[in-house]
């Protein structure tokens, strides 16, 4: 019997990634699953009568097989964990991979180089003890979204974070406007792409970078695998930067991970790859 997942998003980033949406419902049918899209707003989850509960649309529903967790939502994605569904990715990494601070804060005690990097509120900003200038980043940012490039106290001052928003405040690598993402399904790389922006010091794509594919080397290879090896990760995509010397520097983990560049750029299908994964998770348990 086929096994039946739910492809979870919210409404707004359904109706953009709609492409997207129909080519891993199509890949999940090549691969004899089924896979139906779920919008989180129609659900609610709670207690009632001592038990963890589920609802859709106001109904109580049968669970499925499995989850893809297509929006950051800890909490909502540890609840269908409780209730014995396994969910792509899972609440842990939702929990650290969503936060800047957490990432950095996990990650730096094993090892993995990364910039100098200060975890504080919006109320805390005018007492920085790096030099200028620096990076002000809200922890939850995605996208390139919501990170500001401040010269000097004068621009700190003019920053609009709300006092109790934690952030990060971190040094700006030695190389501006470049990044790599490095694409991961389950303990596997499986791509980078590398993205640059000589009009921006974000290297973002949707900010007007560009994107080419990259060939990693062994030593940023083992660097990958440092930040892979301490979590179970679906599918992700590891960004790093680059210092003075070319060598990586992590940046951040998307959990929500788009791939357009990486079909753009290779002749890769991340997709069929994240399908058979979980595929073969799915039937372990």
């Amino acid at each position: 019997m086929s096994k039946t997942g739910w492809l979870i998003y919210i409404k707004e980033e359904a109706e953009r990634n709609r492409s997207f949406i129909d080519m891993f419902i199509e890949e999940a049918r090549k691969q004899g699953i089924i896979l139906q899209l779920k919008l989180r707003e129609a659900f609610h989850i709670g207690v009632q009568e001592h038990q963890l509960v589920c609802w859709i649309e106001g109904q109580r529903t049968e669970l499925p097989d499995f989850a893809v967790v297509r929006t950051i939502d800890p909490l909502f994605t540890e609840q269908l964990e409780c209730l014995g569904v396994p969910c792509f990715n899972s609440s842990d990494v939702a929990r650290i991979c969503n936060d800047k601070a957490k990432t950095h804060q996990f990650l730096a005690q094993q090892g993995v180089p990364m910039v100098d990097t200060l975890f504080l509120k919006g109320e805390a900003l005018s007492s920085i003890p790096f030099s200028f200038p620096l990076i002000a980043k809200e922890v939850h940012g995605r996208g390139g979204k919501n990170v500001y490039w401040v010269n000097d106290e004068d621009e700190v001052q003019e920053l609009s974070f709300e006092p109790q928003q934690d952030l990060v405040i971190q040094k700006p690598a030695s190389k501006l406007g470049k990044d790599l993402r490095v694409f991961v399904v389950g303990n596997k790389i499986v791509g980078a792409i590398l993205r640059q922006n000589k009009n921006e010091f974000k290297a973002n794509y949707t900010l007007g970078g560009s994107a080419s594919l990259y060939e990693l080397s062994e030593q940023e290879r083992e660097l990958a695998h440092k930040v892979i090896e301490p979590f179970e990760f679906g599918m992700v995509g590891i960004d790093f930067l680059f210092d003075e010397e070319n060598h990586l520097l992590l940046n951040e983990i998307e959990d929500v991970v788009g791939s357009r560049t990486l079909y753009q750029e290779s002749s890769i299908n991340i997709l069929e790859l994240y399908v058979s994964y979980i595929s073969s998770k799915i039937k372990t348990v």
